[in-house]
């Protein structure tokens, strides 16, 4: 365990942002989630997963100062070095399996739009990529375990930059508040509290105002729009995203157009 951690600094910020936030106002979460602190660990969503196999009551989170084989998409691996917010959430489900690219999009568009409560202008990249001025703030990282077609348990992963070394095109909020005149966000344990909170926002949002108006709102803060790219060497443009999660492009050739959907790890979007 680790002593530079403040857990009730944690459990003060839980109550500022529930208290502040009315980004969903059907949602009150008072409770801060409970959390595992780490100093150094392989990974938070293994530990998460762990910590649900001894039965330890959900939702539960475990945070780690540094990741030595932190998850990330498609089964790649990467060390988190000191200074970054390395978070997991286990949370208890009940959803059918159909539903997973919800659960992506409400824990992208809750993280995000809490930020976004403390003057970050942050948008996603699709589908779950967290972003600050064209460059990467964060990412995210969700498992799920089903019984007979049902998703019933989940570990949401996150990782943001805080003031840790990051390669381009990343971004860390340390180097964006350097020419700021106000810093909204001055401690780990107060983005803990935003990102723990927003992952549970999110998901208590879309349960309440189901798919379409989530999908309504997760396209107001999509960075993707518009973008241009290329598939299969054709020409195309980003023109949205499907309550099923895929992602919507307009391809063009001469004399005409078309417009198909991809999923996941069919296409990268890359950063500008």
């Amino acid at each position: 365990m680790n002593d530079n951690f403040a857990p009730k600094l944690y459990q003060q910020f839980w109550q500022r942002v529930n208290q502040s936030c009315s980004i969903a106002p059907l949602v009150n979460i008072e409770e801060a989630i409970p959390l595992f602190i780490f100093d150094s660990i392989p990974s938070t969503n293994t530990k998460t997963w762990e910590l649900i196999d001894r039965q330890v009551e959900t939702p539960v989170g475990a945070i780690a100062l540094q990741q030595t084989a932190g998850k990330g998409q498609w089964g790649h691996s990467w060390i988190s070095t000191t200074g970054g917010l390395y978070l997991s959430v286990g949370l208890e489900l009940d959803l059918d399996t159909n539903s997973y690219p919800h659960l992506v999009m409400a824990t992208a568009w809750g993280i995000a739009s809490v930020l976004r409560h403390y003057a970050l202008p942050v948008t996603i990249k699709w589908s779950n990529d967290l972003i600050l001025e064209r460059r990467k703030l964060g990412g995210i990282k969700i498992e799920t375990r089903n019984d007979k077609n049902r998703i019933v348990k989940a570990v949401v992963g996150v990782g943001i930059n805080w003031c840790n070394s990051v390669p381009k095109p990343g971004i860390t909020l340390a180097s964006y508040y350097q020419n700021k005149a106000t810093k909204n966000i001055n401690s780990l344990e107060e983005l803990t509290a935003i990102a723990a909170y927003g992952i549970v926002l999110g998901y208590q949002h879309y349960l309440s105002a189901g798919i379409e108006k989530l999908l309504d709102q997760y396209l107001e803060i999509l960075d993707s729009l518009g973008q241009q790219v290329m598939f299969n060497n054709c020409p195309g443009e980003v023109t949205g995203v499907t309550t099923e999660g895929k992602l919507k492009v307009k391809l063009r050739s001469p004399g005409a157009s078309t417009e198909i959907t991809l999923l996941p790890g069919q296409i990268s979007l890359g950063y500008a």
